[in-house]
């Protein structure tokens, strides 16, 4: 079933960069939900649903989900919606690493690392935020590496490489959305963040599979 997930996702992201490059909203529409849903199939059918931690990452995944249906619109409103959605969906992946366990040295090292990048982002983007989004999106850059420095400190604590992987993999993937909305819009944003963005849910779906737990 992971692989079905696995598969649905790839085609359906497949069809949606065709979309994007295309400029059709009605495609685009009708093909971001499906990719999406794949990697809630996958997470599901590798076993993500048999622990409390599991389940915690499936709520993010499909948080996920919520935030990706919303970003297909360009307004600012929509762009509020996905970017609370996505914010809720970091808390839930940061809880999910909670509850597996956290060796809270490499967690408290990798967030001193983490504080840095996260400022040079902020610098970046800043003079380019305005209005109500500005304290939002600098609550967004502290969760999502709140989310990181968490999966670093899980993964210290039993090893896993997916869950890491995934977790850095998202963090690095909305870099190309905030480029894409503040800095410089265009396909080339989605061409390179997209694959990565869904490369890194399929890597945390299939890290929180049951066999996987540590």
């Amino acid at each position: 079933m992971f692989t079905i997930g696995a598969a649905v996702t790839l085609v359906g992201l497949l069809a949606h960069l065709g979309a994007e490059r295309a400029g059709s909203f009605a495609a685009r529409a009708a093909t971001k939900p499906v990719a999406s849903t794949g990697f809630l199939i996958a997470a599901w059918g590798s076993g993500a649903g048999e622990t409390p931690w599991g389940q915690a990452v499936l709520a993010g995944l499909a948080l996920s989900w919520v935030g990706d249906v919303a970003l297909l619109g360009r307004g600012r409103a929509a762009f509020g919606a996905g970017l609370g959605s996505f914010l809720l969906g970091h808390v839930a992946f940061g809880a999910a690493f909670w509850l597996r366990g956290i060796e809270w040295t490499a967690a408290a090292a990798a967030a001193l690392v983490l504080a840095g990048a996260g400022a040079g982002l902020w610098r970046w983007l800043s003079p380019r935020v305005t209005g109500a989004l500005r304290p939002a999106v600098a609550a967004y850059i502290v969760v999502i590496l709140a989310m990181v420095a968490l999966a670093t400190g899980t993964t210290a604590w039993s090893p896993t490489a997916w869950l890491l992987a995934g977790a850095v993999a998202f963090a690095v993937s909305d870099v190309a959305v905030a480029r894409d909305r503040f800095v410089a819009p265009g396909f080339r944003n989605r061409a390179w963040g997209l694959p990565l963005y869904y490369g890194a849910q399929l890597l945390l779906a299939w890290g929180a599979g049951a066999a996987r737990v540590g």
